[in-house]
């Protein structure tokens, strides 16, 4: 059996339990309450509306109107506010700090509960003498900091709807995002500091505005320069803020527009991902509270851009009382012990952050807990890629026996998690803990039947209230429904590959439209990566597999990149594909391994599979991928040329 790494509490102390507690009926175990929450929704949600207290106008009686896929209906007699559930803040007093905001570009923001009121109610005010009435989109180009916090909050209580870049995306992504959805007010930032290198983006702002005609304010925020002038005509932000205003919220029907989410734009424009007041707000009570036992004592961290849905996770931990804390600059400067340092510093008791960040520091060496005094730390998350049985020892050995590590994986599309961990269940190394309340998670294999034990497609087959509202500008759904529900009819299909154990654990093994499939035997590409990450002379990897149109084994390709200095010779191909027989199976060994500099990878860190298999046959790098969405758009080329050698 995999052994487990952390156990359960016998103290019944979490949200998750007193929440049981609360319920007219009892429970054996975390899988029984996950059972009653997908086959009595109606009951489950309507009791976390209760054990919330959600301020609201209506009826909350009726949670789930509709249960229908697209089209579900949630809580249609209740109108709320996203930003008057997170500035609530219970728990916390006026002079309670909640927001902590550190930078590489300037000393640390500190904002109190009454201070962080102010500035919304100042921003509000702000915008409202732009113009800007409910529905108006307005946008941030702008990193992690307080102000863009500020700022979505501000929009959300008028009704507006807010969307955000971050600062390191190219002119054309992010004018590809935004002519879609036409903003009147863009916050835009000067530039900032990325380590020790300072990044203008003063052109870059120019060329975005300049290229969305919707664009009546041009909000100015000179973040690397203080001294930096703003452009012609735009507002600063000192001077959108220089008035106080009353803190009002307009309360929205559940499925109003809150905020846009991108996605990643590797095969076209990204979609553009419409999430309703209500249902982000009561996912990330949810999530927050009862999933990642987070409260007013808390310092809740995860490493994010404003790029990356995890920013939107972040900030509504105001939402259950916690201090967020905030952080834009370059994670591995001047080395990677930065962040657990920062983590030391800010008193941090749950830290987010990603799996190939964490196997970085497993591979260099580090050992957290030496560098940092982590003993406030309780929680440890990790999303953005598989992590591996090897990943969660090194984070019980070199960070903390005693902290839960939550693997969670979910997505953009529902701005929250389908599976995670729970305070009640134990953590398995290499298995993320359970499915998450309310989420309906199967593993569908071919002929579309849920499965135990073994590989699937997987699926979700209630609806959940953070789905998309749909995609902006879609007006008949037809994206939309192509995009989860094409294949598998009134059935979410998400693209990833998961096993469901009968403990109810799980693992992801990578992207349904990456498979690799040799002599009938599915491969997931979490396990190559696993494996070739892990050798020394490996910093980066990538697999694909070209079918065999008359039915063969087809052509297993591996690509890597070295350490500097190293070159691909026989003999680390060798011992390269020695790691796979061994630890995987002989069919995991590539027909041919290439070096090559770089990697595809998007804005937020996802490998390429998909557009890297297209190209190698036969596409132009323009048809496979958008370059605009990648961190080193030419890192693409180089398949070209390997694609005539094949």
């Amino acid at each position: 059996m995999t052994d487990i790494l952390w156990s359960p509490p016998l103290d019944g102390g979490s949200r998750l339990e007193r929440f049981m507690q609360g319920l007219d009926r009892t429970f054996a175990d975390y899988d029984e309450l996950w059972t009653w929450s997908i086959e009595q929704p109606d009951e489950f949600w309507s009791a976390l509306w209760r054990e919330f207290d959600v301020p609201s106008d209506g009826d909350p009686t009726t949670a789930l109107a509709d249960a229908s896929m697209p089209g579900a209906v949630w809580f249609p007699d209740v109108r709320l506010n996203y930003a008057e559930v997170m500035l609530r803040m219970p728990g916390r007093a006026d002079d309670d700090i909640v927001v902590v905001g550190a930078s590489q570009s300037r000393d640390d923001v500190r904002l109190t509960a009454r201070e962080l009121r102010d500035q919304v109610a100042r921003a509000r005010a702000g915008l409202v003498r732009a113009g800007v009435r409910p529905g108006d989109r307005v946008a941030a180009y702008a990193p992690n900091i307080p102000e863009t916090l500020v700022l979505l909050l501000a929009a959300a209580s008028l009704g507006a709807v807010f969307s955000s870049c971050a600062p390191e995306f190219g002119t054309q992504s992010v004018v590809d995002r935004w002519q879609q959805i036409e903003p009147t007010v863009v916050l835009a930032v000067d530039g900032y500091q990325y380590g020790t290198k300072g990044v203008e983006r003063r052109s870059e702002v120019e060329a975005i505005t300049r290229s969305l005609p919707s664009v009546r304010t041009v909000v100015w925020l000179p973040y690397l320069d203080p001294a930096a002038p703003a452009p012609d005509g735009a507002v600063t932000w000192a001077e959108l803020t220089a008035e106080a205003g009353p803190l009002e919220f307009v309360r929205l029907p559940f499925a109003a527009p809150l905020y846009v989410l991108f996605s990643s734009g590797t095969t076209g424009l990204p979609k553009p991902i419409v999430h309703g007041h209500g249902g982000i707000t009561i996912e990330h009570l949810k999530a927050l509270a009862l999933h990642h036992d987070l409260g007013p004592d808390d310092r809740f961290f995860w490493f994010s851009t404003t790029g990356w849905m995890m920013w939107n996770l972040l900030i509504s931990g105001l939402a259950v009382g916690s201090t967020i804390v905030t952080f834009d600059g370059n994670p591995a400067h001047p080395d990677l012990a930065m962040l657990w340092q920062l983590a030391e510093r800010l008193e941090v008791t749950y830290f987010g952050t990603s799996a190939p960040y964490l196997l970085q520091c497993r591979k260099q060496g580090l050992v957290p807990r030496e560098v940092a005094d982590l003993s406030r730390l309780r929680g440890l998350g990790s999303t953005g890629a598989p992590l591996p049985a090897e990943g969660f020892r090194w984070v019980y050995d070199a960070v903390s026996p005693t902290v839960q590590l939550a693997s969670i994986s979910g997505g953009t599309d529902v701005c929250s998690a389908f599976v995670g961990a729970a305070p009640t269940v134990p953590v398995y190394a290499g298995e993320i803990s359970c499915r998450m309340l309310g989420c309906a998670v199967e593993a569908y294999d071919d002929d579309r039947r849920p499965v135990i034990g073994s590989l699937g497609e997987l699926v979700i087959t209630q609806p959940l209230p953070s789905m998309p509202i749909g995609f902006w500008g879609d007006s008949d759904g037809s994206r939309y429904r192509a995009a989860y529900f094409e294949d598998i009819p009134g059935v979410w299909r998400h693209g990833d590959w998961i096993t469901i154990t009968d403990r109810g654990t799980c693992t992801i093994t990578g992207r349904s439209d990456a498979t690799l499939n040799r002599g009938g035997v599915r491969l997931g590409t979490a396990e190559f990566y696993s494996v070739v990450e892990a050798m020394p002379e490996v910093v980066d990897s990538l697999v694909v597999h070209l079918e065999d149109d008359e039915g063969g084994a087809g052509q297993l390709l591996l690509f890597v990149v070295l350490a500097e200095g190293l070159d691909l010779d026989d003999a680390l191909h060798k011992r390269i594909a020695v790691a796979l027989r061994t630890q995987l199976s002989p069919r995991h060994v590539p027909d041919t391994i290439h070096q090559v500099a770089v990697l595809p990878r998007t804005l937020s860190g996802k490998k390429l599979e998909v557009p890297v298999k297209k190209i190698l046959q036969g596409a132009s790098i323009e048809d496979a991928a958008a370059k605009g969405a990648l961190t080193n758009p030419d890192s693409l080329d180089v398949f070209v040329d390997i694609r005539e050698t094949l």
